[in-house]
C-alpha cells in the first residue's frame, strides 16, 4: 500500500467520524495547512476570522482547530460554555509570539511608564500571541490587532493615548506606522534583552510607536533580492505581500496585506495575470490550483514548519478521541481579560482591508502601488 492508499484511509475515516457527529463537529483549517486539511474544514481563512467563526456557531460541541497554539487559544477565549477547543498538535507553536512573554512585557512596561507616566502608552497586541498577553492588554485598557485592522487600531489607540506599546511583530508595527505617516525617529524598537530596551529615556519620551524586537521567521526570508530576481523575470507581474515582511520589502510591492486579503487579491486579479506573492508556501501553492487561470508564484520558498505539525495522522487521532485530547484551556481570570481587549478589536472597523493599495473588491480592480 503507497502513501496516496493510506492518506485515502485516513481521509475516509477522518469523513465517517464528521458524518456521525454533524453539527457537533467544527474542524477550522488555517490559510497556511496543507492541502488535504483544508479540504476537510468546515471554514477556512485567517486566526482571528476562523475563531469568530466558532464562536458564532451554536451547534458546535466540538472545535478542532488546524493551525498553531494561539490560535486555538483564541477560540477557547472567544468560545461558549459547551464547547471544547482541540488542536491536533499541541506543539505546533509559534517562534513569532514565543519572542514576548508576560513577564518580559510587563517589566517593559514598568520601565516605559516610569519614563512616560501613568496613562500615556496604550499596549496594542498582535493577535500572533499567547492567551496572558492578550489578557495584559484587556487589563491595560489595550486591544489585541490582527493584520488587517492594525492600522483601525492604531488610529484607535491614538484618540485615547499618546503613545502606542506594539508587540510582538515590528513589522507589521514599522509598517502600519509608515502607511499612517509617523515618521522614522517617532517609532523605536525595543529590545528586552538590553537595559531601556537599547533606548535612552529621550527616546521614550519623543516616541510615539514603541515597537517590540519580535518578528515571524516564515515572512522576513523575503528580501530585497528575492524581490529584484523576481521583477526581472516578470516585469508585467504584481507582487503583494504579507505585512509580517520588513519595511523594504514591502515598500517595493503593489500591495500589502492579511492571508485573507491574499486571496481576496488572487481571486479578483483578472485572467492572465502574474502575480508574486510573499507569504507562507502552502498557501500560494493552493492559489495556483484554484486559479489556473492566472499565472502564480512564490517571492520565495518559505515554510511554517509549526503548521506543518498538524497532518492527516493526527487530526485523525484528535477525532478519534474527541472532545478528550490536546484539548485547550484558558484560565478563566486570563480569559475575562483577554475577552475585553478582543471585544475592543471587534468594536474597530471592519477588517480584511490592504495596507497598501485599493481593496480588489472596488469596482473589481486589483490594487495598485500608492
Amino acid at each position: 500500500m503507497n502513501d496516496q492508499d493510506d492518506n485515502k484511509q485516513i481521509i475516509d475515516r477522518i469523513q465517517a467520524i464528521r458524518d456521525d457527529l454533524g453539527k457537533k463537529l467544527l474542524i477550522l483549517t488555517h490559510h497556511y495547512q496543507r492541502k488535504e486539511i483544508v479540504a476537510l474544514g468546515d471554514y477556512q481563512g485567517d486566526s482571528f476570522g476562523l475563531s469568530q467563526k466558532a464562536a458564532e456557531d451554536k451547534d458546535a460541541q466540538y472545535i478542532v482547530f488546524c493551525g498553531v497554539h494561539f490560535m486555538a487559544e483564541s477560540a477557547e477565549i472567544l468560545s461558549q460554555a459547551h464547547q471544547t477547543v482541540q488542536i491536533p498538535k499541541t506543539e505546533a507553536g509559534c517562534w513569532m509570539a514565543d519572542m514576548a512573554d508576560n513577564h518580559v512585557v510587563t517589566e517593559a512596561w514598568d520601565e516605559l511608564t516610569s519614563i512616560t507616566g501613568p496613562g500615556s502608552i496604550m499596549p496594542i497586541v498582535y493577535m500572533n500571541s499567547d492567551a496572558e498577553l492578550k489578557a495584559f492588554c484587556g487589563l491595560q485598557g489595550g486591544t489585541v490587532c490582527t493584520s488587517s485592522n492594525a492600522p483601525d487600531a492604531l488610529r484607535w489607540a491614538f484618540t485615547q493615548r499618546e503613545k502606542v506599546l506594539f508587540f510582538p511583530d515590528q513589522h507589521l508595527g514599522r509598517n502600519t506606522g509608515n502607511q499612517m505617516g509617523i515618521r522614522p525617529d517617532e517609532m523605536i524598537l525595543w529590545n528586552p534583552k538590553k537595559p531601556l530596551g537599547g533606548n535612552t529615556p529621550d527616546d521614550v519620551k519623543k516616541a510615539k510607536v514603541i515597537l517590540w524586537d519580535g518578528y515571524c521567521l516564515v515572512h522576513t526570508r523575503f528580501q530585497v533580492e528575492h524581490v529584484r530576481k523576481m521583477r526581472e523575470k516578470f516585469p508585467q507581474s504584481k507582487l503583494v505581500v504579507h505585512p509580517e515582511c520588513t519595511q523594504e520589502v514591502v515598500a517595493m510591492a503593489d500591495a500589502v496585506g492579511s492571508t485573507s486579503y491574499i486571496v481576496k487579491y488572487v481571486k479578483e486579479a483578472p485572467p492572465d495575470t502574474t502575480i508574486i506573492i510573499g507569504t507562507e508556501i502552502n498557501l500560494i501553492n493552493r492559489l495556483a490550483l484554484e486559479h489556473p487561470d492566472k499565472k502564480i508564484f512564490e517571492l520565495h520558498y518559505s515554510l511554517c514548519p509549526n503548521m506543518f505539525k498538524i497532518n492527516l495522522n493526527n487530526l485523525l487521532w484528535t477525532l478519534e478521541n474527541v472532545g478528550k485530547v490536546n484539548v485547550i484551556k484558558v484560565r478563566e481570570d486570563i480569559k475575562v481579560d483577554a475577552r475585553a481587549a478582543l471585544d475592543r478589536m471587534l468594536d474597530l472597523a471592519p477588517q480584511n482591508k490592504s495596507l497598501k493599495g485599493k481593496d480588489p473588491s472596488d469596482k473589481g480592480q486589483i490594487p495598485v502601488a500608492m
